[in-house]
């Protein structure tokens, strides 16, 4: 065998063993990185959540809710009012107006009063110096109460022909409230009636003490009035009020505030507090008046809801519920 082909098969032998060698030799598979635990957060003060009913919850403080201006009562029975809504405008009590009219024409030299003033009966409201004897007498008030006009000026003319003040007592008021003729068969003297004033204080307890026998053409309705006492000044006359005749009362087990009724999810609920979370709770609501709504059934008496911006509360849980999912 020739030197050269000795020398080939040498080298063919020496790459088999190497190849052999790497073949041999695998380094071992990386292995999987560690899965990274789960991170839950923690619960926020209007977490959402759903108790083991499917009823709606949400966490939220009473600070909170008080900052929201939640008010929240407790559930009681209630008496339910069936009652025809009226439409009025306060009066004087024109039993109690007097108009003041000079005895004698003359020439306005004084004047004490003035409109709003309250006066006694006897206090002086203006001189007037009297054509005929030129000499100046009083014009007096004939009864207490509140100058409510005024038609003469200083240095005016004033005649016998025309009233100067007019002094009313206020410490009753008349609400005359405009009732429809296809309601007028409703309408009764001594039906109570709650008037609303419109100025943030609540409703005033009153009864018919009259009723017009004749109608307004115009409007076609007839007055209906209810006599009030004014002794704070709270009623003013020639400002409107809306009323509630009360035709039949009915007394409920289980009663709630209206405006704690909301709807959620297409269901008709009321929050109820339980613990530190509200509960959006369904409920079977009955009969309801201008104030209150009957519960048949998903609320017991005692069980504190949201009775006022129960909106709040909604928007709250509608909130959570975004952030839980």
């Amino acid at each position: 065998m020739t030197t050269w082909l000795k020398g080939l098969i040498a080298a063919v032998a020496v790459v088999a063993v190497a190849g052999v060698a790497i073949k041999a030799y695998s380094p071992p598979a990386a292995e999987p990185a560690a899965k990274a635990p789960e991170r839950k957060d923690k619960a926020r003060d209007n977490h959402a959540e759903q108790d083991e009913h499917g009823a709606d919850r949400v966490v939220i403080s009473d600070v909170k809710l008080a900052a929201a201006g939640v008010v929240l009562r407790e559930a009681t029975s209630a008496v339910l009012n069936d009652t025809l809504q009226l439409n009025g405008i306060m009066r004087a009590n024109q039993e109690a107006v007097v108009q003041v009219t000079p005895r004698f024409p003359g020439i306005v030299r004084d004047i004490r009063r003035r409109i709003g003033d309250t006066v006694a009966k006897g206090d002086q409201l203006a001189a007037v110096e009297s054509n005929q004897s030129l000499t100046a007498y009083d014009l007096k008030a004939p009864i207490s109460g509140t100058i409510i006009d005024r038609q003469i000026s200083l240095g005016e003319y004033a005649s016998e022909q025309k009233p100067a003040f007019v002094v009313a007592d206020l410490s009753t008021i008349w609400v005359d409230l405009s009732v429809y003729r296809q309601d007028l068969k409703r309408v009764r003297i001594g039906d109570e009636v709650l008037i609303d004033p419109d100025d943030g204080g609540g409703d005033l307890k009153g009864t018919v003490s009259y009723i017009s026998p004749v109608g307004a053409s115009d409007t076609q309705t007839a007055l209906a009035r209810v006599v009030l006492p004014n002794p704070d000044g709270r009623l003013r006359p020639g400002l409107f009020v809306t009323a509630r005749l009360v035709l039949a009362k009915r007394t409920v087990a289980v009663a709630v505030r209206v405006g704690a009724i909301q709807t959620l999810e297409n269901k008709t609920v009321i929050f109820v507090r339980e613990g530190d979370k509200i509960e959006a709770r369904p409920v079977d609501v009955g009969d309801q008046d201008a104030v209150h709504a009957e519960i048949r059934a998903g609320l017991d008496v005692g069980e504190r809801y949201a009775a006022e911006n129960s909106f709040v509360v909604k928007a709250e849980m509608g909130k959570g519920e975004a952030e839980h999912d």
